[in-house]
């Protein structure tokens, strides 16, 4: 069995992982992070807790704190963020063409009963 609290991977496996699993790693260390800051700062109350580690974790923020980084990145390290973005804009723009594609043809339904109808 493997031990997945510390892999051991080389350069190659780690350049393998795709942006979306670098993405999905980062996001549960990030969270830990913030939730061992939010107790160790007296934060610790239940509903609070909660909703400070969601304000902290959403994406929005974590855009806004990787703008206030992204002068600090090494040349390797923006590209992988540049990486990102680009995958996340692909992301979007096959999702508005899906929505649109939809559209398309609830519209084609609604004139195709009208002409039957």
């Amino acid at each position: 069995m493997e031990n997945y609290f510390e892999p051991n991977l080389t350069d190659d496996q780690l350049r393998a992982i795709s942006s979306i699993g670098l993405a999905h790693m980062g996001d549960a260390v990030f969270e830990v992070l913030v939730r061992t800051w939010l107790c160790a700062h007296g934060k610790a109350t239940g509903r609070g807790l909660h909703q400070a580690t969601i304000a902290l974790v959403r994406a929005e923020s974590q855009a806004e704190k990787a703008e206030r980084i992204l002068p600090l990145l090494t040349e390797e390290e923006a590209a992988v963020f540049d990486l990102a973005a680009h995958k996340q804009r692909e992301y979007d723009r096959l999702a508005d063409l899906i929505r649109s594609s939809l559209d398309m043809q609830q519209i084609y339904n609604i004139l195709d009963k009208g002409i039957q109808g």
